[in-house]
């Protein structure tokens, strides 16, 4: 398996999800852009911090794209 960097998930997330993405977890996607690697720091946090809290406020953000980048996080996480 090829794991992509986070920035690079993270400019999918933005191309499906904007404009509407939920404010609860556009922080978090913003963060995911300044990162590459599930091992990187985003300031104070780690971006198992940041990914454990994108899919934590992406609740409302559905369909087949959703959700095979919320399993391609997941499986970063090792979840």
């Amino acid at each position: 398996m090829t794991v992509r960097p986070l920035h690079e998930i993270a400019e999918e997330i933005v191309a499906d999800w904007y404009p509407n993405i939920w404010f609860g977890a556009e922080p978090y996607v913003r963060a995911m852009l300044e990162l590459d690697s599930i091992n990187d720091n985003y300031d104070e946090d780690s971006a198992r911090t940041v990914v454990s809290y994108f899919l934590g406020n992406a609740k409302t953000w559905r369909g087949e794209t959703a959700r095979r980048i919320k399993a391609e996080l997941r499986a970063l996480l090792g979840r």
